[in-house]
């Protein structure tokens, strides 16, 4: 799982540099504050975009909706899950040694320390679960990253857009207007976004957390959105209030990784307990 770490990593790396506060429009961090891409990385980083903007099609989207929304692959607990995600963990990754648990942890508890709600926290607890996909044989491409509409025009927002190019839905006229196949207005919830962990998550605990979480999970990768405003016509009035809870919880993502370790042996009964708050013992997943 080396090549899936280095990705992710790259990938977070690039979101950070680019990252700015929602609220002051300033940069969260300096870019002096992280490591410099080397050229080997930002090579990394714009061929996963070239594989990611030139296969996520419409079709692309659909047929993986079709072949995992039915949630019939297994069942199992959020915190099985989690031990489950630990397989991604590679011990020669050189950017991190943290355990996927041990990150997922860090998140929460940065949200718990600035004195969130009990739903908050849980959510930046379980908001990359959805990354079991990596384990399930599917390609970086089609799990992280940033995402963004499908079956509509491109947006220049979108990070490294000329790649939109070698995307066959390119040729198709009906997806090249600003709203393609969708409606004015018509609500993200009939927008779909290219396929990855973020979709994946929402589907699998949509009937258990609060709205905002559930937000926060569906569209945390959606910085075209998010972050540089693009895709305002297709949402409506409620995915306008709403983005701004996933806002608030981004920086939370992208900045809570550190050296220090969460002890999780500690720290586990705290979050079980939570967990046991919202869910059930098993989910389909």
């Amino acid at each position: 799982m080396a090549d899936v770490i280095e990705v992710e990593d790259a990938l977070e790396e690039f979101q950070k540099g680019r990252y700015e506060d929602p609220d002051t429009g300033s940069e969260a961090k300096g870019k002096e504050d992280y490591r410099d891409y080397d050229a080997e990385a930002r090579a990394t980083v714009k061929e996963f975009y070239r594989l990611n903007h030139t296969y996520q099609t419409y079709d692309f989207v659909q047929r993986k909706k079709e072949q995992y929304l039915s949630l019939s692959r297994r069942k199992m607990g959020i915190w099985e899950a989690m031990e489950f995600l630990n397989n991604l963990v590679d011990d020669s990754d050189p950017d991190t040694d943290l355990t996927q648990i041990e990150h997922l942890m860090q998140t929460a508890e940065a949200i718990r320390a600035d004195g969130h709600p009990r739903w908050f926290i849980l959510t930046g607890l379980i908001h990359d679960l959805g990354k079991i996909l990596c384990l399930w044989d599917e390609p970086q491409w089609a799990v992280v990253g940033d995402t963004f509409p499908v079956g509509c025009a491109y947006s220049d927002k979108v990070v490294f857009p000329e790649f939109f190019a070698l995307n066959p839905d390119s040729q198709v006229s009906e997806y090249q207007t600003p709203r393609g196949i969708y409606e004015p207005a018509c609500g993200l919830d009939n927008v779909h976004l290219s396929w990855g962990h973020d979709e994946y998550l929402y589907q699998v605990v949509k009937d258990h957390m609060p709205e905002e979480s559930l937000y926060m999970i569906r569209y945390h990768s959606f910085y075209a959105a998010h972050r540089e405003g693009a895709y305002m016509y297709l949402m409506n009035d409620r995915d306008q209030e709403m983005f701004a809870w996933v806002r608030k919880f981004n920086p939370y993502d992208l900045y809570s990784k550190t050296p220090v370790r969460p002890d999780v042996a500690a720290l586990r009964p705290y979050y079980e307990e939570l967990i046991a708050e919202y869910f059930p013992a098993t989910l389909r997943w």
